[in-house]
């Protein structure tokens, strides 16, 4: 920092602008810190991303790195002023860039003229996807006379409404909700996704992509173009004027590791080098004020993003002797005659990404679960003429091909199956009542289990709780010692458990988040206000190897604050056992981290238990741990996301908190789909043996594992390997596992087995066989376990053969592929990952129960059980069956997709009031335009199911112009409406319904 600070001031004292034109750095971070000293010295600084690919790459795992450096690249060469500097990380600066004459951009205003299909030829080849829905920058949709698209850099979407050709109005819109703003805006700009790329050069691209070899899996612009710019690239350190920084000197060697297409090694070396700074020392001042003191005859800059903070350090910000810079660099040096302070904490910038996985909620050949009839198999929706009228119906079969034909109002009555994740359904016979005698069978043993949870809930809400002092600024300390700024989730948990604890009730708090989101830190704030109030605390893990991580991970963290601690696990001789148990009791000991063996410990004075992975403990176990102490605090901890059914139902018993963001230090996954290879499998092996690291390889066939074993070893030798699976005894297991941690060996070769609960930081690659046969919430499991420290994690889903697989294989890979981010499973956690463990969240593993009626049912009547034993009244779902003689559906000339006419109909037969109908109607209008006939006579139809469910009827029929109503009590009344046309026999129903309403 200090070498890049004086060369560039000496160029601004020296008026030489124009003379560092490109500065070569070594990395992001590096090119951080310059671009924060080239704002500061009043240049205007461009920053590109750090691209560390391997030429030839499939690119689609660096679509993040290439969309901003085109979106840089863009905005560089459009910036007239002399005083820009361009700042690349020499292994982006080592491949050739896009020149100048591939960027471009174009205003779309209000009352323009379009031409349709000039525009889709434009975006198409400037890069830009063609989606159903806009959920992500450089994506464009097209339905009909409405057009929407994300510029490549925007975080919101334009909607854009045509009156034949002409622009009618401009508007906004949000990219998660698809909601539009009310007001219009007069234009906006779109730049390329890729380049702007005439025909001709993108067939030249194309057809040199068609004729390489290459493993890439799909092969298009995408994924390869970037290798094959020809004419159209540069090397910049040979067009502009540059400079080199001695830290990216030094990563060259890394950078060449392998031969690609960049430039001349010597290249760089012949560049003139930022030499070392004599005059300026880089400072970190523990306490700012009294080093001012010392350095009165200095000239003073304060940096800080606001007066707040300056404030917050005891300065004046009267002083005339100081220059207050109000920005967020970070820049901290004294030189012979300055001194430069920021305030300001480094804050790693994430990219903020949009979640672009969509997952569709059912699938043909899915299977679903319906409340009266059961499991059968999902075969989408068909279009059937009844007494004249065209209706959609849910078309869902049962054994010995028998259908079932369900109203598509009515299609909140069947959910997808969802079982334990290992089993496979069996789907039932229609009208045998043996489902119904099931669900009883179920109903009984769900209200047993939800008596035991109110029963122990309701013992410990009478007990008054051991009150703990949360109020002291040690604690703030700690925070604020932790290396890292807390995530606005880990805050909120914080504060949510020292509430409980110093509320003077008995705290019983849930704790669920992704591993790796810091769910350890928060557990150890409430450690330390517990022992610091003068009290004990246990730490409970289900594994000797998650306790000995989390007794060392505590013991640095709490080195300074003299905390008294010791282990306690299977692994303790019976000596140490005695003297631990020993030393609790007599209240030598402030906390103990152990397994199994802390359930019958006696302590002095028990404040805190935390149980870790606590779906992994069964229910006798937790309640013996409740048994240590009547009033003693439990907080729990769950890698397992708590579906947001149980959530409510069970938030009412015990207190729940969550985190959903990553730790801003962790990287994304890299992730690559491949096609199977020795080749392939020998790189990515040697590539993450070269990095010091370890792999996961997951083979999920436990009879063909040993042969898999024998392939490595001959592709690799000398390697060595070790396998885990279900069927080798837990103690023999665990010893492997922490001889991988010890680096012992190099491949854990295992089944899925390895995709929950482990954290082993040096394992930064995983291989994934056989990846088309995972479901997407699987595959993304087994990504989360690589990358969990600050090393890159990379991931590979392998496939035997890709002409083999099918295109909802492939949809699925590579939309992973392209979603590599973290937080992109929070498009995955709320629906397939909720699924894991959550029936032991209650407490019992009920597989077997959930394997016979499903997941989704299963989560319906405990809550329903759990309510119902809390005195609330739950009034049962009623059904209408509407027979009327009118054609309503949501057209696909109206929609096209059939994905998203399925999520409508979804959302709208769970609809319980009009005003939810309208909302949704409304929404429709802004996304597809104005509604057709049948669709506007459905969402009149749904109107009618509200009404009739609220006024008891239970059937509505026409026969001509006559309309029956039949009530619950079968009581009828019939009413004519004025013809037989569709629009009379609606108008007539709802007129009757308001009426009678």
């Amino acid at each position: 920092m200090k070498n890049i600070y004086e060369y560039l001031k000496k160029l601004k004292d020296e008026k030489k602008l124009k003379e560092c034109q490109l500065l070569i750095v070594n990395d992001d971070k590096q090119a951080q810190e310059a671009s924060d000293i080239v704002s500061f010295l009043g240049f205007k600084p461009f920053c590109l991303a750090d691209f560390r690919a391997n030429y030839g790459d499939d690119l689609l795992s660096f679509s993040t790195e290439l969309q901003d450096i085109t979106k840089v690249l863009n905005e560089y060469y459009s910036y007239k002023k002399q005083d820009k500097i361009l700042i690349a990380p020499i292994r982006t600066a080592s491949f050739p860039l896009p020149k100048d004459k591939c960027f471009d951009s174009f205003e779309i205003s209000f009352a323009d003229t379009l031409n349709l299909e000039e525009l889709k030829t434009k975006l198409y080849n400037w890069g830009y996807y063609f989606v159903d829905i806009v959920t992500s920058e450089a994506e464009v949709s097209i339905r009909g006379d409405i057009l929407d698209i994300c510029p490549l850099g925007s975080e919101i979407g334009y909607r854009i409404s045509l009156f034949d050709d002409e622009v009618e109005s401009i508007r906004e819109f949000d990219i998660e909700d698809q909601k539009s703003s009310k007001d219009e805006i007069e234009s906006f700009k779109i730049t390329p996704a890729f380049l702007a790329l005439d025909e001709d050069s993108l067939d030249e691209i194309n057809e040199q992509i068609e004729s390489v070899e290459s493993d890439a899996f799909i092969k298009d612009i995408h994924s390869l173009g970037f290798w094959y710019l020809g004419e159209l690239g540069e090397y910049l350190p040979q067009r502009l004027n540059s400079y080199v920084t001695l830290e990216a000197l030094d990563e060259l060697e890394e950078v060449y590791v392998f031969e690609e297409k960049r430039i001349n090694k010597d290249k760089f070396l012949t560049l003139p080098q930022i030499f070392n700074s004599k005059s300026y020392q880089e400072i970190s001042p523990a306490n700012i004020k009294d080093f001012l003191t010392f350095h009165e005859d200095k000239k003073v800059t304060i940096i800080s993003s606001s007066e707040a903070k300056v404030k917050s350090f005891d300065l004046e910000l009267s002083n005339s002797n100081i220059n207050f810079c109000f920005e967020n660099y970070i820049i901290n040096l004294i030189g012979n005659d300055e001194i430069i302070i920021s305030l300001n904490k480094e804050i790693k910038k994430r990219r903020k990404k949009k979640v672009k996985l969509v997952l569709d909620e059912l699938q043909v050949g899915d299977f679903v679960v319906h409340e009266t009839h059961g499991i059968g198999q999902y075969r989408g929706i068909d279009p059937v003429v009844v007494m004249g009228a065209k209706r959609d119906f849910v078309v869902v079969t049962y054994a010995g091909d028998d259908k079932l034909l369900i109203p598509v109002e009515n299609i909140d009555l069947i959910d997808r199956y969802v079982s334990d994740g290992s089993s496979y359904a069996v789907v039932d016979k229609l009208g045998k009542g043996s489902f119904a005698k099931l669900k009883e069978k179920v109903k009984d043993k769900l209200f047993a289990i939800a008596n035991d949870i109110i029963k122990i809930a309701a013992a410990r809400e009478l007990i008054n709780g051991i009150k703990i002092n949360t109020d002291k600024q040690v604690l703030k300390d700690f925070q604020n010692s932790a290396g890292f700024e807390y995530t606005k989730d880990q805050a909120r948990s914080v504060r949510e458990i020292f509430e409980d604890l110093s509320s003077g009730r008995v705290m019983d708090r849930l704790l669920s988040g992704d591993v790796g989101f810091g769910k350890t830190e928060v557990a150890m704030n409430a450690i330390l206000a517990t022992v610091l109030d003068g009290h004990q605390a246990i730490f409970v893990c289900p594994t000797t190897l998650l306790a000995t991580q989390h007794f060392h991970g505590m013991q640095k963290r709490f080195e300074e604050f003299g905390i008294r601690m010791a282990k306690l696990d299977g692994k303790s001789t019976t000596k140490e056992k005695n003297q631990v148990k020993k030393a609790l009791e007599d209240g030598s000991l402030d906390l103990v981290v152990g397994t199994h063996s802390l359930l019958s410990v006696k302590t002095n004075d028990l404040a805190l238990v935390i149980i870790d992975e606590e779906h992994k403990f069964g229910v006798k176990q937790k309640e013996k741990l409740k048994e240590l102490r009547d009033d003693v605090h439990i907080f729990s901890m769950s890698a397992t996301p708590i579906p947001r059914t149980l959530n409510l139902a069970l938030s009412k018993l015990k207190g729940m908190s969550s985190l959903l963001t990553p730790p801003s230090e962790r990287l994304g996954v890299r992730t690559y789909v491949k096609e199977y290879s020795d080749k392939l499998i020998k790189e990515i092996v040697l590539r993450e043996k070269r990095r010091g690291g370890q792999l996961f390889y997951v083979h999920n066939n436990i009879a063909s594992i040993e042969a898999k074993k024998a392939d490595i070893e001959e592709i690799v030798p000398n390697i060595r390997i070790e396998i885990i699976h279900s069927k080798i005894k837990p103690k023999e297991a665990e010893e492997i596992i922490e001889k991988f941690d010890n680096k012992e060996f190099d491949i854990l070769l295992a089944t899925s087995i390895v995709e929950s609960g482990l954290h082993l930081p040096n394992a930064n690659s995983i291989i994934i066989d056989g990846a088309d046969r995972f479901g997407i919430a699987d595959l993304h499991q087994l990504r989360g376990r690589v990358g969990r420290s600050d090393k890159e994690g990379f991931c590979y889903y392998v496939v035997e053969d890709k002409k083999q697989i099918t295109n909802d294989a492939i949809k699925r890979l590579v939309a992973l592929e392209s979603n590599s981010y973290l937080g992109s499973g929070t498009a995955l956690a709320h629906q397939d990952l909720e699924i894991r463990g959550g029936g032991n969240i209650i407490g019992e593993a009920q597989s077997g129960h959930i394997k016979q009626i499903g997941y989704g049912l299963y989560l319906k009547m405990l809550e329903d059980a759990l309510a119902s034993l809390s005195g609330e009244t739950k009034e049962e779902a009623k059904t209408v069956d509407i027979k009327l003689a009118i054609s309503a559906f949501i057209s696909s000339d109206y929609i096209v997709e059939d994905r998203v006419r399925l999520e409508l109909y979804r959302r709208l037969s769970k609809c319980h009031s009009k005003q939810e109908v309208y909302e949704i109607e409304e929404e429709m209008e802004d996304r597809f335009g104005k509604p057709d006939i049948p669709t506007k006579q459905f969402l009149e139809l749904i109107i009618i199911k509200i009404l009739a469910l609220e006024q008891q009827i239970k059937t509505i029929s026409s026969y001509e112009m006559n309309i029956t109503f039949t009530k619950n009590d079968d009581t009828k009344e019939t009413i004519k409406s004025s013809s037989k046309d569709d629009d009379d026999i609606i108008d007539a129903t709802l007129k009757f319904l308001n009426k009678k309403k």
